[in-house]
Parts: structure tokens; sequence; C-alpha cells
């Protein structure tokens, strides 16, 4: 239910990683080295187990399991927490009466029904990094772009009846310290920051088979169902608004 949220702010981090400049030999070894081995999603273990993230992300990327060389810092690892938190009243409203709604790009027009909730998901960025200056670089650059205008929002995609979806993610605040966490670990600097992604999640429901429908879609294919009939007691029909 919520992968795309993950994908759609893995994207978000591409831009951040791709707008880096290297202020130290170590951060442009870092933006050098690659996303996919410079930054990664770990377990909802959050800055608890810092040092326990670290490792695993290390063993992971040891192509011969040996110790991983001091080289493979930096690296920022993304946790997001397995808590499920409505979004307050105070900011939005969920959609918990069934809707009956048009989605623009279907050609075939079917009529389906729509929930949608407001979630609140908390999101941690850990940077770990050999030497301070490298930390504190990445974090401050790290704020700076979550700073920008246009990057208080992503899109996280949503696939329903084979058609892509965008929904919005907002972050809550742009107010983003990077907070150290104290390790045992010598030469290792670690700073977190604590993010909240305010998303909506569209829950999308059609008729059965056997049911009632518009003969639109194909019997036992659930990329491609049926919709709705349309018949004069159904309730008048929006479209949705992406």
């Amino acid at each position: 239910m919520f992968q795309p949220v993950k994908v759609g702010f893995s994207k978000y981090l591409i831009e951040f990683y791709d707008s880096l400049i290297a202020t130290t030999s170590q951060l442009q070894e870092f933006a050098d080295r690659g996303m996919a081995q410079s930054i990664a999603w770990c377990p909802a273990r959050m800055v608890d187990s810092a040092e326990d993230m670290l490792a695993m992300w290390q063993r992971s990327n040891s192509v011969d399991s040996t110790p991983v060389a001091p080289s493979k810092l930096p690296v920022i690892l993304i946790a997001m927490v397995k808590d499920y938190v409505p979004t307050s009243r105070e900011y939005t409203r969920q959609s918990a009466e069934r809707q009956y709604v048009t989605i623009p790009n279907d050609p075939k027009e079917r009529v389906f029904g729509l929930r949608y909730l407001s979630a609140d998901i908390r999101t941690q960025v850990a940077i770990f990094a050999a030497d301070e200056p490298t930390a504190r670089s990445l974090a401050a650059q790290f704020c700076l772009f979550v700073d920008g205008m246009n990057k208080r929002q992503f899109h996280a995609v949503f696939d329903f009846a084979n058609m892509d979806l965008e929904w919005g993610v907002q972050l809550e605040s742009s107010d983003t310290p990077a907070i150290s966490v104290q390790t045992d670990a010598k030469n290792l600097t670690i700073l977190a920051i604590d993010l909240t992604l305010r998303t909506a999640v569209p829950m999308f429901d059609h008729p059965k088979d056997s049911e009632p429908n518009d003969g639109k879609g194909t019997d036992g294919d659930i990329n491609d169902p049926h919709g709705y009939l349309l018949v004069s007691t159904t309730p008048t029909v929006a479209t949705i608004v992406q």
C-alpha cells in the first residue's frame, strides 16, 4: 500500500544526490560512487540501532563477505517507521465514504469506487561519515535541498486498472535539523534528520465479475476490472482529481 511512497521518495533522493557539490575528498568519492552504492533503504529501526543499520548495509555491499573498506563511507541510510498515523484533521480529512469516480486517462471511461486515506509517515535520513566535515556537508546540502520551493512535495505513483495515478506527497516541514547520534565507534560521525511524509493513498474498488457491471473489463483480470453499471440509482459520478 505504501510502497509507491518509498519509490517516490527514492526518486526524490536521486534529485538530491545529483545536486551534490563535493566539499571534501570523501564527499567527492561519494558523489562519484553512484546512487545505488551511496544511499539505501534499511529496516524500520531508526537511529536507536544506527550502527546495526550501518553494519547490515556494509555486509550487503561486500562482494566476498569480507569486511568493507572505510572508503565505503560516507553513506546515507533511510528508514521508514512501521507505525500507521492518520494525518490530523486540522490538516486534512480522509474520504471514508465511497465516491463513484471516473479516471481521466481511462480509455474505457469506467466508473469505480474510491476512498482514500491520509497518513503521516515518519521517515529518517541517517548520514554516516568517517569525518565530521563530510557528514556536516551532506546534512547541510540535504537540508538546503529540502528547503527548495519546489522540493516540499513529490509524487507517489499508484497502479490501478493498468493505469499509473500520481498522488502528491508533502513534507510536513522544511525545518530539518540534523541531530548528532552518539556512537562508540571511532572515526564515525552519525547525523540523523527526521522527516514526516504526508501522503494520501487511494483505495479503489470495483464490482466482482459475478456482480452487475458495465462489461468493459476482462473477467479474471485484476489489471482490467469491470466498472460499476450505470443505472438511474447510481450516485452522481465525479471525475477523480489527481
